[in-house]
């Protein structure tokens, strides 16, 4: 088991708290983590291009020219494919399906793998707990400043989402809060610092260590 310093609201160390090493300190797959960044996106890619095909556009009601005698060659509508203006074959649809799929095992790996990268690049920060008396969002800058991360892209891990921190946060473009089961390798990967409370570490060890 190794440990960590735990900091209060202030910056200040509290105590070390010990971390499971099968969750912080496993040895990084990279292969399964850069899977699971390229899931992510691709499952919130939105097919939005379209096109039409000869079916769709408009005129051709009628041959352009009659079958023979005229030295062309034999057309039967203006909307085919080889006219200007006409449909387009093979073309994109909103019915593409980008998603991709992982499996469990994978999924729970990845996520082992970026929290080990934040342990091992010095990006995780380990709280007592975050609490705000008003939900005013000074009260969220002045927490990341007294942690000197106030200008980095920080993900906030807590046990329960409380009103106060959300409404604290929700105007910091470089900060997410989530709660300890929502965590995720790409937005684990996507921050530059992991803020996460005493509890939530608990919480999110015992499920990524269940069977």
């Amino acid at each position: 088991m190794s440990k960590l310093e735990m900091l209060n609201q202030n910056g200040e160390k509290v105590k070390e708290i010990k971390i499971n090493d099968k969750v912080w300190k496993i040895e990084p797959n990279d292969a399964v983590l850069h899977n699971a960044i390229v899931l992510a996106g691709a499952n919130a890619r939105q097919a939005s291009a379209s096109t039409k095909t000869r079916s769709e556009v408009s005129g051709g009601g009628r041959k352009p020219w009659r079958q023979k005698g005229t030295g062309n060659a034999r057309q039967g509508s203006i909307r085919a494919t080889q006219w200007r203006g006409g449909g387009i074959v093979f073309g994109p649809t909103p019915n593409r399906n980008y998603t991709k799929k992982q499996n469990k095992k994978e999924r729970r790996l990845a996520i082992l793998s970026a929290l080990s990268y934040k342990v091992l690049d010095n990006e995780l920060i380990v709280v007592e707990n975050i609490e705000f008396a008003t939900g005013k969002t000074k009260e969220m800058v002045n927490l990341l400043t007294k942690l000197n991360i106030r200008n980095n892209k920080v993900l906030v891990v807590v046990e329960e989402l409380t009103e106060n921190v959300c409404l604290a946060s929700r105007n910091l473009p470089n900060v997410k809060i989530v709660r300890f089961d929502e965590v995720n390798a790409y937005d684990l990967v996507s921050a530059d610092n992991m803020l996460i409370t005493e509890t939530a570490v608990q919480k999110l060890e015992e499920v990524l260590t269940r069977e």
